[in-house]
């Protein structure tokens, strides 16, 4: 027993200096030495707000530590209630505070005058326009910086029932061939006397075929489907409607969100990158012109803004009450699931946001969901990495898991619709970032009610501006009254459009 105790204390002595002898030569103990032991993975701590995100996250986290062991990605489910505050707190006080959060672009400035958004890496180059659509570039860039990832957005557009459209291709083609058989059937009348067979070659010309294909009935459709607000109109006066529907156009006319396209291509606020207080014109003679046409639909489209709201005007549109309208990408899978659940038997399809009239155009308003790198961090390399790696996902899984359209090409969807909310989502207008303009949007919401409701378009514009320039400029701000657009005029070129 004590010669097993004098060989293990030999081999002990021997391991100890040979340690020394390593040490002496290369300034590091073996056990310093982190290259021969297993490394401590770097956790990146990722905070978000919507539960919705949390199998999609979950499933990248566990997807990304697979093939990057040095790296784990952990998401935190937190309470979107004063979210920036919590995660100021929690950086400040060294408190499990997060590397990366997700936070929509509207509040990027907030974030980075706080030292809680960086400057991402080589940004210049990631964020190209053959990856990212103009709108998702635009909304991380502040100041000539970008300051977050776009990960996922939101935007609206005009959706139909496609059904009906298809239904109303096929009565017109067939009342097409019903009047060209008439034709023909008169033709051979009038040649029945001949007997010749040059005039049997005629007749044999009348023929009419008869077959109407799925490719004819498509085409039909995109010939039929609105360019204008005012060729809605046009194709609500010629519409024979089933009996179910209820309206040709409707929409929530109480929400910005849904609205802000009528003005959105003349109101400018804080330029492409909405970072700029010295570029704000909300009010013109061509938001004042948008905005009476806005206000003529009432009579056109009779819809109660007391009444009325997003919920409601999604679940008669499944239910076929409605023809046309203006909704957000949510819309589509409220579809799917009324579907699957033998609920709905309409297929409906998404198009390009028509312009006003031929006169006036539009631009959507969008949000973008970004990736913001805390300015905390003390990961700031693993960081970039894990932002990036969640923006480069094409698998369409964010849209499977979430319902989210992630804000970058190249994703794989099997709903063909969402690629034209991508369209769409382009040249849309992203939310500002001023933070001296951030109650804009409840100011516009309660404008667009009023005008609506039949008040004064120029003078409720001009108050508008007025109180967003008074914030602007923190003196009290007075804008040039603007003639008023002659009413007639906008009236004539709404309904000749549609004539």
């Amino acid at each position: 027993m004590k010669l097993r105790i004098r060989i293990f204390s030999i081999i002990l002595i021997a391991c100890t200096l040979a340690g020394t002898i390593v040490y002496a030569r290369s300034g590091q103990s073996i056990f310093e030495n982190r290259s021969l032991f297993p490394k401590t993975r770097t956790t990146v701590r990722l905070w978000y707000t919507d539960d919705s995100l949390t199998s999609y996250l979950q499933s990248k986290a566990v997807a990304y530590s697979e093939n990057n062991q040095n790296v784990r990605i952990e998401p935190v489910l937190v309470s979107g209630t004063e979210y920036l505050e919590a995660i100021n707190k929690a950086s400040l006080e060294n408190d499990n505070y997060p590397d990366l959060f997700i936070l929509t672009n509207d509040s990027l400035e907030k974030a980075y005058l706080a030292g809680l958004a960086m400057e991402i890496t080589d940004g210049e180059d990631y964020l190209s326009d053959e990856m990212f659509p103009d709108a998702a570039i635009n909304s991380v860039s502040y100041n000539g910086r970008y300051i977050a990832y776009p990960m996922y957005f939101e935007t609206s557009s005009l959706v139909y029932n496609k059904t009906y459209l298809e239904e109303m291709a096929v009565a017109n083609m067939q009342s097409e061939i019903d009047a060209a058989e008439g034709e023909a059937a008169q033709a051979e009348i009038d040649n029945a006397s001949e007997a010749s067979s040059d005039s049997s070659e005629d007749a044999a010309s009348t023929e009419v075929s008869t077959e109407i294909t799925q490719v004819m009935i498509e085409q039909e459709i995109a010939n039929s489907l609105p360019l204008s607000i005012s060729d809605i109109l046009k194709f609500a006066q010629s519409y024979n409607a089933p009996e179910q529907v209820e309206a040709v156009f409707k929409w929530d006319v109480t929400d910005i969100f849904y609205n802000y396209f009528f003005v959105g291509n003349y109101m400018n606020v804080g330029g492409k990158a909405g970072d700029d207080v010295n570029q704000i014109d909300i009010y013109n003679t061509n938001t004042i012109s948008c905005m009476k046409i806005y206000q003529q639909l009432n009579q056109f489209f009779a819809i109660d803004a007391d009444e009325i709201d997003y919920d409601k005007i999604v679940s008669d549109f499944i239910d076929g009450k409605i023809v046309f309208t203006v909704a957000t990408t949510d819309i589509l899978g409220k579809i799917k699931e009324a579907q699957d659940a033998g609920e709905c038997p309409y297929e409906f399809a998404v198009a390009d946001m028509p312009g006003l009239t031929s006169d006036f155009g539009t631009r959507t308003m969008s949000v973008t969901n970004c990736i913001v790198v805390n300015g905390y961090t003390e990961h700031i390399q693993e960081a970039n990495a894990v932002a990036r790696y969640l923006c480069n996902d094409n698998s369409g899984d964010i849209y499977v898991s979430s319902g989210k359209v992630a804000a970058h090409y190249g994703v794989k969807y099997s709903d063909s619709n969402i690629y034209t909310f991508v369209d769409v989502y382009k040249d849309s207008v992203p939310m500002p970032k001023t933070i001296e303009t951030s109650n804009l949007w409840m100011e516009l919401e309660i404008a667009f009610t009023k005008i609506w409701n039949g008040e004064d378009c120029n003078a409720i514009l001009k108050a508008v501006s007025e109180s967003i320039m008074t914030q602007v400029t923190g003196d009290s701000y007075t804008e040039e009254l603007i003639p008023d657009p002659d009413d007639e005029a906008i009236t004539a070129g709404l309904t000749e459009d549609s004539d």
